[in-house]
């Protein structure tokens, strides 16, 4: 997927700077927001493990943080043979300031696929139920 291939580099750069003593379950996570700025994140462990944070939700606070609204992709790159899509958690999250958007999931072989953020979190949760 070439038109995602800046995105993947980057949630591989993010990925190196995960913080996973407990679980070594390294994840990075690169965001493209329509300005075309790229955010990226990586999961942050934490002993009381509800207090973990994940890459994708790092990466959409961080670019929520500096002003950004609108997201065109998020990539999830992780170091497996079975491409690892996001936690319902992080699901939830892409939904509400992303919306429906490209999901690409990545491994360090190059293993590459795409699903819509739709298809990830059917019956999303949102605003129009409140």
């Amino acid at each position: 997927m070439p038109a995602h291939d800046a995105l993947i580099a980057a949630a591989q750069k993010a990925r190196e700077n995960a913080y996973a003593p407990f679980s070594n379950f390294r994840v990075g996570a690169a965001l493209r927001a329509q300005s075309g700025r790229i955010y990226t994140g990586c999961n942050v462990e934490n002993a009381s493990y509800g207090l973990t944070c994940c890459a994708e939700r790092v990466a959409i606070f961080k670019a929520v943080s500096e002003g950004e609204r609108g997201f065109e992709a998020i990539a999830v790159v992780t170091d497996v043979d079975v491409l690892t899509p996001p936690c319902g958690a992080c699901r939830q999250i892409i939904w509400e300031f992303c919306g429906d958007v490209p999901v690409i999931l990545a491994n360090l072989k190059g293993k590459v696929e795409q699903e819509s953020s739709a298809k990830l979190l059917p019956r999303a949760f949102d605003s129009s139920f409140l």
